[in-house]
């Protein structure tokens, strides 16, 4: 059993712009299907960890992505991959609206949500049961007083080393580059290995380029794929 959750600053966004009838349509008929229940630590306070199993209603493999904005890529390799369960995490209503569309309309059921924050999921998540992690276009808190509060920081990397199996795969896609220079300064200290490092036109054999990498693009940023694994 897990120790209790101690209380957490969260710096991100939960609201934007009034949604429209069919993103209320989504969240108020859709989500709670599709929702992890157990992940907050209000309707778990012993943190008792989740049976993943029961969650794909089978055994298989567990990818996650960490803040999935829109949810292009997720639904994307949810698609692509039918066999592997997919868990998405974001606390922002209106990419979780966003996501609950392109889900109904892809018709993919390999994928669970959770609406928050990714610490609470990483403290219920069983050890080294995740076999892939994505991080993509992260808020890059480009302040330097606030680079603290970025994932790729001792706090969640420690979380998220735990939950990952030995050799597990870690992307990270970001137009930062000084988020590059945090990411392979910070994830060796964390019992991760840098496998690849390319740039634009070199992103991964499966990758789907979101919307905030069209807008990087746009704006003349250029994008950095970064792939890591879990160290034994």
């Amino acid at each position: 059993m897990a120790e209790p959750t101690e209380r957490r600053n969260f710096y991100g966004r939960v609201h934007g712009k009034t949604l429209r009838a069919s993103q209320k349509d989504y969240l108020a008929n859709d989500l709670e299907s599709l929702r992890l229940q157990g992940v907050a630590p209000s309707e778990n306070p012993e943190r008792t960890p989740l049976d993943l199993a029961a969650v794909f209603e089978t055994p298989r493999p567990v990818w996650v992505e960490v803040g999935f904005g829109g949810g292009e890529h997720l639904v994307h390799m949810a698609a692509r991959y039918p066999q592997v369960g997919l868990i998405g995490c974001e606390p922002f209503v209106n990419g979780i609206a966003m996501l609950l569309g392109k889900i109904r309309a892809a018709g993919v059921t390999n994928l669970a949500i959770h609406p928050g924050d990714a610490r609470d999921l990483f403290d219920v998540l069983p050890p080294a049961s995740v076999d892939k992690v994505f991080l993509n276009y992260p808020d890059p808190w480009p302040k330097a007083r606030h680079h603290r509060r970025r994932f790729v920081t001792p706090g969640y990397l420690a979380l998220l080393a735990r939950v990952m199996k030995p050799g597990a795969e870690f992307r990270v896609a970001t137009d930062i580059p000084d988020y590059v220079r945090q990411t392979l300064e910070e994830l060796p200290k964390a019992s991760f290995v840098l496998d690849r490092q390319t740039g634009v036109g070199e992103a991964w054999e499966d990758w789907i380029s979101t919307r905030y990498e069209q807008k990087a693009l746009r704006e003349g940023r250029a994008p950095h794929y970064l792939t890591f694994h879990r160290a034994a």
